[in-house]
């Protein structure tokens, strides 16, 4: 599900992680790499995965490593996917 299907697209970072978070969402993914940089995770209750790239072709041949990656994420993390 996209930020944009849930009628999310105009909401900002913080925004956006609040009402994921209220709606019972555990993971976001986004190509956002200066997310942690803009927003103070410490307290978040989801978990963020930022992938290197918003290339779909990419991405595409990556999802094995990005699925890995969402099954192991716990609550509050942050990780870094490097998609070459």
């Amino acid at each position: 599900m996209t930020a944009y299907e849930r009628g999310w697209s105009k909401l900002k970072n913080g925004e956006l992680l609040d009402e994921a978070e209220k709606e019972g969402f555990e993971v976001l993914v986004t190509t956002d790499l200066n997310l942690r940089y803009q927003q103070n995770l410490q307290s978040r209750r989801i978990a963020i995965i930022a992938l290197s790239t918003a290339s779909w072709p990419r991405i595409q041949h990556a999802i094995p490593v990005i699925v890995v990656t969402v099954n192991a994420a716990s609550p509050g993390s942050y990780v870094e996917v490097e998609i070459p």
